[in-house]
């Protein structure tokens, strides 16, 4: 095989990937702001606004939701509503971001500061995290106030990224959109990175003694694999941990799961000498994090 027939064909799938992502990012866009333009005009027309808006929005929300799904609950519908009012011109909403990235900028009072982030994330290509940080940071105060002004721009391009498809494709609110359900292993693979990039600080969290063994650690039965997410042996317990990672609330059906990981474990790796083991299941629901242990006695 030819290096040229590869690179033909990868490039191929790369520009099908982004004419995905812009005619998505098109679409959604416009759907969202003509949606908060049918509303604000709907509004208009009430004679006690805020209390008409409110009925209104809740109504609508529940009407929307159970014919499109989630993404149209009382509060985004309150935000493409304030998206029309921000941008009530068509033409300058810029096609080249997404609505994450409206849904960012709409944090931004001051109408300059929110222009100047506009125009900074089409030029550098801005991911969602990058421009949230940038806002975060106040970076357009800090630029109009700082005498080293190099100084700000390379530490903000130092911190930011090029945008890539599959990270619109992976946004929720796209996958809402599209009425399509939101694949947890995205979120749980990145979760599972953001832990190893930062394992020494993780064991730190977790304790003394632990030592890393391995990460997607294969157990089989006789006729299926199983992935447990980490695994750590902890000297000073002498037992192993395992440590499986969910996007989510925590279910039963997580539960059972982890004691079946726990038994396959202790069938195949634990050493007559050591303790039960123990398994954790770290489980992220609305910025909280709840710990689920388990230690199997046999």
């Amino acid at each position: 095989m030819s290096n040229t027939l590869y690179q033909n064909i990868r490039q191929a799938i790369l520009e099908a990937k982004q004419k995905v992502v812009v005619t998505v990012n098109t679409v959604m866009v416009e759907t969202y702001w003509l949606i908060g333009k049918y509303i604000v005009e709907d509004e208009q027309q009430g004679n006690v606004r805020a209390e008409y808006g409110k009925k209104l929005l809740s109504s609508l929300a529940q009407q929307l939701s159970e014919e499109f799904g989630k993404g149209y609950t009382a509060t985004n519908l309150k935000y493409m509503r304030q998206f029309y009012l921000a941008f009530p011109i068509r033409h300058a909403v810029r096609d080249e971001l997404s609505w994450t990235h409206y849904r960012a900028l709409l944090r931004v009072e001051n109408e300059k500061a929110r222009e100047f982030y506009i125009q900074e994330a089409i030029a550098n290509n801005w991911s969602t995290r990058a421009l949230d940080r940038q806002i975060k940071s106040l970076y357009y105060e800090r630029l109009l106030s700082s005498k080293e002004r190099k100084a700000v721009i390379a530490e903000m391009q130092e911190k930011t990224k090029d945008l890539q498809p599959e990270e619109i494709l992976k946004d929720p609110y796209v996958l809402e959109f599209l009425q399509l359900k939101d694949h947890k292993t995205y979120w749980e693979s990145e979760l599972e990175q953001a832990l190893m990039d930062k394992l020494n600080e993780f064991l730190l969290e977790l304790g003394k003694g632990f030592a890393f063994v391995g990460r997607q650690k294969r157990i089989s039965t006789e006729s299926k694999h199983f992935y447990i997410d980490l695994v750590f042996y902890n000297y000073i317990l002498k037992c192993f941990v395992l440590i499986d990672l969910k996007v989510g609330e925590l279910t039963h059906q997580d539960i059972g799961q982890m004691d079946m990981y726990v038994r396959l474990y202790e069938d195949k790796y634990k050493n007559e000498d050591d303790n039960p083991t123990i398994g954790l299941i770290l489980c992220t629901h609305k910025d909280q994090t709840v710990v689920k242990y388990f230690a199997h006695r046999s």
